[in-house]
């Protein structure tokens, strides 16, 4: 009986003792959860990023082309007749009016042909009055019937023969007058003078490969350029005309963009293009005029002709704010609940900075302006907007 009831007593002790240990562990698991769910970190809010309103406004981009520009007329100095360069009367880089004394060759030799022919004018013309009175004389002899006509037939040819030779002596006389002109060089037209590679003593001859000088009138200048086929096809897509000619009268003003990558102050026009195209290049020329009254243009220069493209409404999106997908382009637009989309655009032109969108985007639409890269659809974020205008302030919209 007594070991009964120890046995007894010693089983309900390990009930207690495991209902005890059950209820520690239901604690200590409590305990734990809680203490995890203290220490746990809080949700991510949603990113912050920079969002702009699209809205339709006019603007311009350009297409740029290179060129080469040239004076608008550019005179090859020759020598005319053979000799030593006596004297230079210019200088490299001046500038001259047309009329202006460049060069003088030594004209000896030919002064001294002048005096040949002038001479030998006086003896024609000598002859032909000595022939002239020797018909005189036989005229009225033929009329008495004193001699025949024949003498004075004879006489009469013998003064036409005379009077020829002093015509003849007369445009000897006038060619040597030339040669004696060409020996002094003057400049045809006003403008700058360009290299000068002979110096005074120089032999210097008709035949010579090299010119004395370049002499360039610039107060208007050429600005020569090159489309391909494709651009001048899109080029004559883009102006009202039915002819070249009268399309070229619809192109506005163009622009020219110098070496050093500024823009010249004054704006030009297109007047010219080519006939045809250049077999080896595959492309056209075209010709812009530009006025150049101060002479900042040279012939020589290099820079690229801005031809505009006017956009009466344009949805101008920064080109940071787009991502591209198979060659597709994207923006996330803003949408409800701060919730974005990738949505595909088409574009329709663009700048350094921009892209003009007609298909994609309306006017008024929101979209994130920076960090797409990290975007998903459907991903809410907290968009923080950004002023149109002080957007371009920053990067305005040009080609350059």
């Amino acid at each position: 009986m007594n070991v009964m009831t120890r046995l007894i007593q010693s089983l309900f002790k390990s009930q207690w003792l495991i209902l005890l240990i059950a209820l520690a562990c239901i604690i200590l698991e409590m305990s734990c959860n809680n203490s995890a769910a203290e220490n746990a970190p809080p949700a991510m809010p949603p990113p912050q990023l920079p969002v702009i309103k699209i809205e339709a406004a006019p603007a311009t981009t350009y297409q740029a082309f290179p060129a080469s520009i040239q004076g608008k007329v550019n005179v090859e100095i020759r020598p005319q007749v053979d000799g030593y360069l006596q004297k230079m009367y210019i200088d490299e880089g001046a500038y001259v009016k047309a009329g202006t004394l460049l060069f003088k060759i030594n004209d000896a030799p030919y002064v001294e042909q002048l005096n040949t022919a002038k001479a030998s004018q006086q003896s024609a013309i000598a002859n032909a009055q000595r022939a002239k009175v020797e018909v005189d004389r036989l005229a009225p002899l033929v009329q008495n019937n004193v001699i025949s006509d024949v003498q004075l037939k004879t006489a009469q040819a013998n003064y036409a023969a005379a009077q020829a030779s002093v015509e003849q002596s007369k445009s000897l006389v006038s060619a040597a007058e030339i040669n004696v002109g060409y020996a002094s060089i003057k400049a045809p037209v006003s403008g700058y003078i360009g290299k000068i590679p002979y110096k005074t003593g120089a032999l210097v001859g008709k035949s010579q490969a090299e010119p004395l000088t370049m002499l360039s009138n610039v107060s208007e200048v050429y600005a020569y350029f090159s489309l391909s086929e494709n651009d001048f096809t899109a080029f004559k897509n883009q102006f009202a005309g039915n002819t070249i000619e009268e399309k070229l009268k619809n192109v506005p003003p163009v622009e020219l963009l110098l070496a050093n990558d500024s823009l010249y102050t004054t704006k030009g026009k297109i007047e010219t293009v080519e006939g045809q195209f250049d077999a080896t290049t595959g492309s056209i020329s075209f010709r812009a005029t530009f006025p150049n009254a101060a002479g900042t243009l040279r012939t020589g220069n290099t820079g690229k002709i801005r031809i505009p493209k006017l956009y009466t409404t344009a949805l101008a999106v920064p080109q940071e704010a787009t991502y591209e997908i198979q060659d597709k382009v994207f923006v996330y637009v803003v949408g409800d609940s701060n919730k974005v989309a990738g949505t595909p655009i088409n574009i329709s032109g663009k700048t350094a900075n921009y892209y003009f969108v007609d298909k994609g985007l309306t006017s008024g639409q929101t979209i994130v302006l920076q960090g797409a890269g990290n975007l998903q659809d459907g991903m809410k974020i907290n968009p923080q907007p950004v002023s149109t205008d002080s957007l371009l302030k920053v990067k305005p919209i040009s080609n350059l």
